[in-house]
């Protein structure tokens, strides 16, 4: 039987996890596929009226074709800043203002690109697992202490351990799980 001072450590390593997971997809967002997405540029912030501003507060982003995206500019006066915001965000597109909106071309991904890419979306996994293992650590470090501290039993410090190593296994395999998915969008032609 845990008790309620090693329930909530559990659940507390249990979100920080959670957290990882939710770090790693919105990562994954931003790592170019095979098709356009309008969380490619979800990052671009333009300059406008002195302050940075999320490019999505200034623009309808839409997806008109497989591999074009659309800005329209609530406000006109932007467009040049929008363009410059874009190309600066060093995400290798290259956007085209006809005046009214911004039509980004995304250009066919080469293997070796894809291959750069998957590297990519292997080192944000690896760092959602480092996240991981690092609340698991904790966990067990505030296991330990709280067993010490409220003199429980040694039975319950191993079951409380034993339980935040199965969490930890369950979002390590999500954190699998949603890689072998990212590297399988990246290598569709």
């Amino acid at each position: 039987m845990i008790g309620e001072e090693l329930q909530e450590i559990i659940d507390e390593a249990d979100m920080k996890m959670d957290d990882s997971i939710q770090f790693l997809k919105k990562e994954f967002s931003h790592i170019r596929t095979g098709k356009a997405s309008p969380a490619l540029i979800d990052g671009v912030k333009v300059e406008y009226y002195g302050s940075q501003t999320p490019l999505q507060q200034l623009a309808n982003i839409s997806v008109p074709e497989a591999r074009m995206l659309m800005v329209s500019p609530y406000d006109k006066s932007t467009l040049q800043d929008i363009e410059k915001a874009i190309m600066a965000a060093g995400l290798g597109l290259n956007p085209m203002n006809d005046g009214d909106f911004i039509r980004i071309p995304l250009p066919i991904l080469t293997e070796e690109r894809r291959k750069e890419l998957v590297k990519v979306a292997r080192d944000k996994a690896e760092q959602a697992r480092i996240g991981i293992r690092n609340a698991r650590r904790d966990a067990n470090d505030q296991i330990k202490k709280s067993v010490e501290e409220h003199s429980l039993p040694e039975d319950s410090k191993y079951e409380a351990e034993e339980n935040v190593q199965e969490i930890t296994n369950t979002h390590t395999k999500t954190v699998d799980d949603i890689l072998a998915q990212k590297e399988d969008e990246i290598m569709t032609v």
